[in-house]
């Protein structure tokens, strides 16, 4: 199950609020929140890809994923979008697996996120599952 997003005014950056069943859910919701920011209309063009990241705990996880995802828009010129992720602790580590599907820059206009800031960060279990906020620096 994938979980929501709603992006937030953030004074000259943009704030993604995204929440899931599952704390993959809600890092999938926030990777996909971060698509919105930068594309309005997503063509069904490009292909699957799978990206694994490690970090030492849940908030630099949560940046480093996205930079990730960052990444791969800037080295491999795809936008990815249709973001899936679970996440988990493993030995004193944070691991999420993740999928999207890279849709080629030339299909789409894309607006420039330039960065995922640590500013805000918040990553909350709720009663209903998770709750995640980052700002983007744009």
């Amino acid at each position: 199950m994938t979980g929501a997003f709603a992006l937030r005014d953030h004074t000259a950056d943009v704030g993604v609020e995204a929440s899931g069943e599952t704390l993959g859910d809600a890092f999938a919701a926030c990777a996909n929140g971060m698509t919105a920011a930068m594309c309005d209309r997503i063509p069904d063009a490009g292909k699957q890809f799978n990206l694994p990241v490690r970090a030492e705990g849940r908030e630099a996880l949560l940046f480093d994923y996205l930079d990730c995802l960052i990444y791969e828009r800037d080295v491999r010129n795809v936008l990815p979008v249709d973001s899936e992720a679970t996440v988990h602790e493993d030995a004193g580590e944070w691991a999420v697996r993740a999928s999207a599907r890279g849709v080629p820059l030339d299909r789409v206009h894309a607006r420039e996120v330039k960065a995922v800031t640590y500013s805000e960060m918040s990553i909350e279990e709720t009663n209903s599952g998770w709750h995640v906020y980052v700002v983007l620096d744009v």
